[in-house]
């Protein structure tokens, strides 16, 4: 965790970061924390900053008095905006979400300066509250008066403060009559994408000037390929920006620029304008459905019906089989893929708006994180013993783990109704519901849900699991259709110990499916980037090493989280790097010696792709 120091005036004075010293001497000082809670010391007097793995130590010599401040995250609505299905009145709310931005400058690319845009809700008139303030950036965009090119260009209109008016055709206006045409059809999607990342990643580069002088990769190999003044363009209003940035060739910075967090298909329904602002807050790129029908059988590969003719399954002997209709969205080079609409994806997240607005109504807990693992089949029980010894495995964060058995339905109702973070079912489930000691309890049954988040590792839970997001769960992870038991083993196993180390649940899905030929029959439901704890370092990550004759060539792939979404920096502690990185994919690649990888993997329980194999930092074994 990154702590900056600053002078009375602001100045930065010294970025401590783990195995840093800094003997800053008598003077006035503010230290800002940036953890979880954002979090400020105002102190006078001496000041020496001790950093370790770890722990931080501030010795301030002699007594003295400290200020302590902290703020949190803008990471709720603040209000709602009604509009009406007219096109024109959906222009006016969806430019209204940038009022959320803490800051017109190219520091709004840290995730912090940037609030959560304000909810829109479908009704019988527009009603945008006046305590909105929306920013006056003399951007403009025109786009044809169809909910879907309104759609398109929500994430873009926010980042840079934009109004959305109709036209006849689509376009970029500023104030000082630059236009950039926008096209139309699918390159209208490509160019809106293109605009939206080009510009956040200058943000990026350039925000090294301001506030955070921190050694930024991206920019060092960027600044000698282009002709770019950075510091000129700090100074400049987004009008201005826009201009210079869309003179540079979009495929000379496209190699370093962070892998996006999110691509998010959409259809133009009316009521799908509710789920708007949660997936602009994160920075989403969003398309109109591009996708082909399949059935959940030709999700499995030869391999898997192989193993199906011959291995235990976790279906539920004389259930009822569930009809769902599947499909296959169209590729992204996203990290990440949410799919919105009323078929159940393969490779996406199934996002609903209600999943979204129930966080909304979760209070934050700083107490302990509360984990439920119920196993209800005893042949099952190997997946039930390695989630009790993982859960709650880390000693400086404060988990509850409940391991249950063998449940009735009253019992297993009880549980799902009663308030818990993580809820881990291993067993039978079919459309009658998950089957207990003495019959089958129908989630759409609960008067209410108390889980925030799951996983449901049995055969055909997607609707049992929808039932859990629509009477109250944030996210979770269910599967399409029968499961063989070693597979979803794996699966189960792994995620316990993703989600116990702080992946978000799609990032923890996403890793551990590639484990089993199983993976592509699980998907995430709800909102994908719920997690149960925090990294360590509080970007979570996974190590891709390769060994060659005497070293190894290290690959980091870093995964977004809620606190650290993109924009934010990671600075992996291998070997003398002094670089930081952009979140989010991966990383440059270092190549270093035994002693220095053995070093760095000892700094923190991460999983691990060693030569192919998957396992975790704490198993790996070098030799000299």
């Amino acid at each position: 965790m990154a702590t900056h120091v600053r002078d009375a005036e602001g100045e930065l004075l010294a970025v401590s970061e783990p195995f840093s010293t800094h003997d800053l001497g008598t003077g006035t000082y503010s230290i800002e924390f940036n953890a979880p809670i954002k979090m400020y010391i105002r102190v006078e007097g001496s000041l020496e900053v001790t950093a370790g793995a770890t722990e931080m130590t501030f010795d301030f010599g002699d007594e003295t008095t400290i200020l302590v401040g902290a703020r949190s995250y803008h990471d709720n609505p603040a209000t709602t905006i009604t509009t009406t299905a007219d096109p024109a009145d959906m222009m006016k709310a969806v430019s209204a979400l940038g009022s959320a931005l803490k800051t017109t400058s190219c520091e709004r690319s840290y995730p912090t300066l940037r609030g959560h845009p304000p909810m829109i809700e479908l009704g019988d008139e527009l009603d945008i509250p006046e305590t909105l303030d929306t920013p006056e950036t003399g951007v403009t965009i025109e786009v044809r008066p169809s909910l879907e090119e309104i759609f398109v260009v929500a994430s873009l209109a926010y980042y840079l403060g934009a109004t959305i008016k109709p036209g006849e055709e689509a376009r970029i206006i500023t104030d000082n009559g630059y236009v950039h045409p926008l096209g139309e059809g699918t390159a209208f999607e490509r160019e809106v994408e293109r605009v939206l990342k080009q510009t956040f990643f200058l943000d990026c580069l350039t925000s090294t000037e301001g506030h955070y002088l921190d050694s930024l990769y991206e920019r060092i190999v960027v600044e000698d390929r282009i002709q770019f003044d950075f510091s000129e363009r700090y100074a400049r209003s987004i009008s201005d920006q826009l201009e210079i940035d869309l003179q540079v060739p979009f495929d000379t910075l496209e190699p370093d620029m962070p892998q996006w967090k999110l691509t998010t298909h959409i259809s133009q329904s009316p009521e799908n304008v509710e789920i708007l602002p949660f997936l602009v807050n994160d920075l989403a790129v969003i398309r109109t459905p591009a996708a082909h029908t399949v059935t959940p059988s030709h999700a499995q590969t030869a391999a898997v019906d192989e193993f199906m003719r011959d291995e235990f399954t976790r279906s539920s002997a004389g259930g009822a089989s569930q009809q769902i209709s599947v499909v296959q969205p169209e590729s992204t080079d996203s990290l990440e893929q949410a799919w919105v609409g009323e078929d159940a994806p393969i490779g996406a997240t199934k996002a609903t708006v209600s999943a979204f607005r129930n966080r909304l109504h979760r209070d934050v807990k700083y107490e302990d994180i509360d984990i439920t693992v119920v196993c209800n089949d005893e042949a099952m029980v190997d997946e039930h013993n390695v989630a009790a010894d993982v859960y709650g495995s880390r000693e400086e964060l404060p988990f509850t783990v409940n391991l249950e058995t063998n449940l009735t339905v009253e019992a297993l109702r009880e549980i799902l109704e009663s308030d818990t973070d993580f809820f881990h079912y291993i067993g039978h489930i079919d459309d009658d519901g998950f089957q207990c000691t003495d019959g089958r309890l129908d989630a759409a049954t609960l008067d209410s849900v108390g889980v925030d988040a799951f996983l449901l590792n049995a055969c055909r839970s997607y609707n049992q699991g929808m039932h859990l997001i629509e009477g109250g769960s944030i996210g979770g992870v269910v599967t399409l259709d029968d499961v063989i038991d070693s597979g979803a083993f794996r699966i189960g196993s792994t995620m316990a110990r993703l989600l116990n180390r702080g992946f978000p649940l799609r990032a923890a899905l996403t890793i551990a499916s590639d484990q089993t030929v199983i993976g592509s029959q699980y998907l995430v439901i709800g909102d994908g980037s719920v997690d149960i704890a925090h990294a360590e370092s509080l970007m979570p990550y996974l190590c891709d090493i390769r060994s060659r004759e005497g070293t190894y060539d290290v690959s980091i792939r870093t995964y977004p989280t809620k606190c650290m979404g993109l924009g934010s920096v990671f600075r992996p502690y291998i070997g003398d790097n002094q670089l930081h990185f952009l979140s989010s994919g991966h990383l440059k690649t270092f190549t270093v010696d035994t002693q220095t990888l053995q070093e760095f993997l000892a700094l923190e329980e991460v999983p691990v792709v060693l030569d192919g194999m998957f396992m975790w930092s704490t198993d790996v074994e070098l030799t000299a």
